[in-house]
């Protein structure tokens, strides 16, 4: 079992920055992703981060935030954090952070544990 929660969210204007962060009960070994979702659609993918030595912090990111947010973690503290900048209006959603065990995957279906999420509001 895994517990997370995520916190960062908040208003911005387009351009801005935000950073989020995701405090997990524990996370060696496991997957650590965020996903995004608007109301009424699927949640997306943004970005993930492996967090076991094999795997030597591999992370990757969606083609509508490359360049523009960052992941990272930090194992001491069990917290993963997405750096946002150059923000949009339609980076506007609820940011989710999950976690699966082994191997990172862009679907949302292949994760186990999820954090309450965090809304983030972006203004033209």
């Amino acid at each position: 079992q895994v517990q997370l929660v995520e916190s960062g969210g908040g208003s911005v204007q387009a351009g801005g920055s935000l950073r989020l962060s995701c405090q997990a009960s524990s996370m060696n070994n496991y997957c650590i992703a965020w996903f995004r979702q608007v109301a009424g659609k699927q949640r997306e993918w943004v970005s993930f981060i492996t967090t076991d030595d094999y795997r030597n912090d591999h992370r990757e990111y969606a083609d509508s935030v490359k360049g523009r947010f960052t992941i990272s973690k930090d194992n001491g503290q069990d917290t993963v954090v997405l750096q946002m900048s150059s923000l949009k209006p339609e980076d506007t959603a609820t940011y989710y952070c999950g976690a699966r065990w082994g191997y990172c995957s862009p679907g949302w279906y292949d994760y186990n544990y999820w954090g309450q999420g965090t809304q983030v509001t972006v203004s033209s």
